[in-house]
């Protein structure tokens, strides 16, 4: 089983989805949930497609890591010079 980093982006009306190790490889849906839902299926159908071509599968290389940072509140004159 091959585990691919996804990249999902919230637009104003739906959700995308790309995958940086399968160049071209996309998906959309109106929530978060069916944009992993056609991803998933994009994954699936871009690989078939590779090996009716006779190219092998590509091996993941991205790796994708949340990173939580505390982000300090603005001064009061901050928030007045904006």
């Amino acid at each position: 089983m091959l585990q691919y980093a996804v990249v999902i982006e919230k637009g104003e009306s739906a959700y995308g989805a790309y995958v940086p190790d399968l160049p071209g490889c996309t998906g959309v849906g109106k929530t978060r949930a069916a944009a992993v839902r056609s991803i998933r299926k994009s994954i699936i159908l871009y690989i078939e497609e590779l090996r009716q071509r006779g190219f092998p599968a590509p091996r993941p290389g991205e790796v994708a890591e949340l990173a939580q940072v505390a982000v300090p509140e603005p001064s009061a004159a901050e928030s007045l010079s904006a």
